[in-house]
């Protein structure tokens, strides 16, 4: 009888060790090519902020562009390009001419009492 119940319990032991499903998702696959686009800008005269960014992909191919208003005045643009066999192409444009403050030295003074 011990025998049995020996055996009995020896196989519900093996039973409940096997393994389990595991309990994770298997790796994604991505074989359909990358698309999308998407755009965004920022205007604020407040802060002078100006800039902004655009970009649309289909597959290996990548066009985009961004720009952003430079201090001087000037408002530099990027025009790129991506593809699997040129790697990153930008071209670089400003527009506008550098504007600088003409210097004026502050003359200091004790702030009287």
């Amino acid at each position: 009888m011990i025998a049995k119940a020996t055996i009995a319990l020896a196989l519900v032991a093996v039973s409940l060790a096997a393994p389990s499903q595991p309990g994770y998702a298997p790796a994604p696959t991505y074989e359909e090519p990358a698309k999308y686009d998407f755009n965004y800008a920022v205007k604020d005269d407040y802060s002078g902020n100006d800039f902004g960014h655009n970009e649309a992909r289909d597959g290996y191919n990548t066009e985009g562009s961004y720009y952003v208003a430079l201090p001087d005045g000037r408002l530099q643009k990027v025009t790129y390009t991506v593809n699997g066999d040129s790697g990153y192409v930008a071209e670089v444009t400003y527009e506008g001419e550098a504007q600088y403050p003409k210097y004026e030295p502050k003359s200091y003074e004790p702030s009287p009492y």
